[in-house]
């Protein structure tokens, strides 16, 4: 099958593709050890899931971790001095950044994924030293949050600084639009994302072995909504020396297929894919189906510790099951299953005054919830590798979209 090598430190291989279909279940091999795709990896933005420690990672099986050069610029030259994220961390593992180019563009326009610097431009009663970031072409201007301080941070800055954290693979930096931006302030943004690649790969061969241990890089594709713009863009990206691609923009549910269908068509084959922000099961089920390899979501471990548990039934709030006997999911392998905690007591955990029995709620429901989706992944590989992906797909999209937990 197709391989991609690097240096034999970073390379990715095809072990079985899902007959007629753009799915694969692959092996990404990195200088902190292989992910077996498809794969989740557990999002822990400043360099630490929150409430797990590694051993809590490895107890539910995770296989990569991934934070945010946003988040970490400021203790970089920390972390390098330790000898990169993987060792800063005590993870360990294998290790992603994101550019962090969301997170100051959030600023601009407001939280959430609805990220529209068009829409703000527009508005004309707000000044411009009021905004707290603006795209500019070379970069985006942004004022701290915390600090109040002016910064700015573009493709040279994010390689740099992803380079000094020292993941095993960083993103490009881009400029992420929303489903409320035009067609044309797409052509605008995309190419400016895509000037910014060549300047994030040429930055970023300056620092690649800086830590002594290849790091990669992957483009990010954008384009909105818009079959040219995706298609274009992957077949530009797909000619660029990447190590792999980040797939990213604000998705609706019924075109995320087509769009990962018309930029995995355009790409190389050989190289691995990650769809960026999405966890929900069809997400990762329609994602595996259009070749994508790895994915990334806050939202198991953030919804765990708002009582939000998953199950192959369907998620529920665990206070409509405080008197219950129950462990989270009758047959789950997670520690909390495992151990037999109920519901009550959990329940009963996360309301408690007490801050250390608080805490230890949400270690067992971060766990809990992390280790699905992680198993998701994991029965979906085996499904490509059986030759029963569709199978497996029908049967668990049936049991979980169909039934309520119970």
């Amino acid at each position: 099958m197709s391989a991609y090598h690097n240096n034999n430190t970073f390379w990715f291989e095809i072990v079985k593709q899902i007959p007629g279909q753009l799915g694969r279940a692959g092996i990404i091999h990195t200088p902190h050890g292989d992910i077996m795709t498809p794969a989740f990896m557990c999002v822990g933005t400043r360099g630490q899931v929150p409430f797990l420690s590694p051993e809590d990672l490895r107890e539910i099986g995770a296989q990569a971790m991934l934070s945010n050069g946003y988040h970490l610029r400021n203790a970089s030259p920390d972390i390098a001095r330790e000898g990169g994220l993987a060792a800063w961390s005590k993870w360990n593992g294998p290790t992603l950044t994101d550019s962090g180019g969301f997170q100051v563009m959030s600023l601009g326009s407001g939280l959430g994924k609805v990220v529209s610097m068009e829409r703000e431009k527009e508005v004309t009663n707000r000044k411009k030293e009021e905004r707290l970031a603006l795209v500019t072409e070379t970069g985006i201007e942004f004022t701290d949050p915390v600090t109040k301080e002016l910064d700015f941070i573009g493709p040279k800055e994010s390689m740099e600084i992803q380079c000094r954290i020292g993941a095993d693979i960083h993103m490009a930096f881009d400029e992420l639009t929303s489903l409320a931006d035009s067609y044309e302030y797409n052509v605008e943004a995309l190419e400016r994302t895509e000037r910014w690649a060549q300047i994030s790969l040429d930055e970023h061969r300056k620092h690649e072995y800086d830590l002594g241990y290849k790091q990669s890089l992957y483009g990010v594709l954008q384009g909105g909504r818009w079959e040219d713009l995706r298609r274009s863009t992957a077949k530009k990206m797909g000619q660029m020396d990447f190590d792999g691609y980040g797939l990213g923009g604000a998705f609706l549910k019924n075109n995320l297929g087509d769009i990962l269908r018309w930029c995995n068509e355009e790409l190389p084959e050989g190289k691995p894919r990650h769809l960026l922000g999405l966890s929900h099961p069809d997400d990762i089920l329609i994602g595996s189906l259009m070749g994508a390899d790895t994915f990334d979501c806050v939202a198991p471990s953030r919804e765990a510790r708002h009582g939000r548990i998953y199950t192959h039934d369907g998620y529920y709030a665990l206070n409509k099951f405080k008197e219950s006997d129950e462990v989270l999911e009758p047959g789950c392998d997670c520690p909390a299953c495992r151990k037999g905690y109920t519901r009550k007591q959990l329940y009963t955990m996360l309301k408690s005054e007490d801050k250390p029995t608080r805490y230890e709620y949400f270690r067992l429901a971060t766990q809990h919830n992390l280790r699905f989706i992680i198993r998701l992944t994991e029965e979906i590989r085996q499904a490509i590798l059986e030759d029963r992906f569709e199978e497996y797909r029908d049967a668990f999209m049936t049991r979980y979209y169909k039934k309520k937990a119970k």
